[in-house]
């Protein structure tokens, strides 16, 4: 039936996201979903919302949800973007910042929807290669481009990129636009976000997938200067007038609002980390310096494939890339204490 299709469609390599079991009795550590609940604010605000007006449609500009993350980051509401989880408004950006013919350059490890949005709006790309740590070379990126993403911290790697080297890199590359994904921010790193009134060319995304426990509402936000922001509006109302609903402007507001819970449950998540990591190296893994809420590891005796296999058959789920250089790693996601324990039983048996 493929004759049908748009000629491009069939070069499409499309994104493939981790595994969402159907056996609710698995340790699930593969998808880096938090372990904790969303803000009790942010649900009983979604409760309020579930009634009559769901037969109007939302308000197209969001602007509720637009105010609160102003009032969080304390920018002006002109320099933020919403839509449905990050990875959408990273499309939007690939769409509409992107596309000058130049290469895209990013990490040879990273994020694998970049190279996915490439093939899908026909952006040249480049990938560079990560040192032998792991970590970005910010002089490699001071090159001509056509544009610079990276996650910060890195995807799967979890290593961070300090402030002043991600300023540094905005300074090699002042005529094109930077964006720094900040899905894993919240677990350890510092937000760019402070930059954006210095560098026009900046972009920074973040999701509430992750540190707002919010994966099941798909809200993902941008921060940048006015003009950046604009391209991104007149993409997103070419393609979707009405991209967040309801449920989620509001949900969403009220987990921004919700400072406290939000630092609580982001500690419980940091402290869990290092005791994990520790407890990793302690059974010979190598783990790679994580600021997200996942750890990169490898095992110098055990094939990370069979590992994860073996480790499956314990009723516990981990991330294995099959990709060149971090064949032998498994990216495990952080869950509270009962799961990681469950985790480092499963190792026990295993090794």
């Amino acid at each position: 039936m493929s004759k049908f299709w748009s000629p491009f469609v069939k070069d499409l390599v499309p994104y493939v996201p981790g595994e969402q079991p159907k056996l609710a009795k698995l340790v699930k550590l593969n998808t880096n979903e938090n372990p904790y609940g969303p803000s009790p604010k942010a649900v009983a605000a979604m409760q309020a919302e579930l009634g009559d007006n769901l037969r109007l449609y939302p308000d197209p500009n969001s602007d509720r949800l637009k105010q609160a993350v102003a009032a969080y980051y304390d920018v002006s509401t002109a320099q933020v973007f919403v839509g449905n989880g990050s990875d959408e408004v990273l499309a939007h950006a690939f769409h509409g910042l992107f596309q000058h013919g130049s290469a895209l350059l990013f990490p040879d490890v990273t994020y694998s929807f970049y190279p996915v949005y490439c093939g899908l709006y026909g952006v040249p790309y480049e990938a560079l290669a990560l040192d032998e740590q792991f970590q970005i070379r910010v002089e490699d990126y001071a090159r001509p481009n056509g544009g610079i993403i990276f996650p910060n911290p890195n995807a799967p790697t979890g290593c961070l990129l300090p402030l002043e080297a991600v300023e540094r890199l905005l300074q090699g590359s002042p005529d094109s636009v930077v964006v720094v994904d900040e899905a894993y921010i919240d677990f350890g790193g510092e937000t760019a976000i402070k930059l954006v009134d210095r560098y026009p060319n900046l972009l920074v995304t973040q999701t509430l997938s992750k540190s707002r426990s919010l994966a099941g509402l798909r809200v993902g936000i941008a921060v940048g200067h006015p003009d950046l922001i604009e391209a991104l509006e007149r993409v997103k109302n070419s393609f979707n007038s009405y991209p967040l609903d309801r449920m989620a402007i509001v949900g969403a507001a009220a987990a921004f609002e919700d400072e406290v819970y939000f630092r609580e449950t982001c500690q419980k998540v940091i402290d869990s980390r290092e005791q994990l990591v520790a407890e990793l190296e302690g059974r010979g893994f190598e783990v790679l310096p994580s600021a997200a809420n996942f750890v990169f590891a490898r095992h110098p005796q055990k094939d990370a494939g069979e590992l994860a296999a073996a480790l499956r058959e314990h009723g516990v789920i981990v991330r294995h890339f099959k990709q060149a250089r971090i064949a032998q790693f498994l990216r495990i996601t952080i869950g509270n204490p009962e799961q990681n324990q469950a985790l480092l039983d499963a190792l026990g048996q295993v090794l």
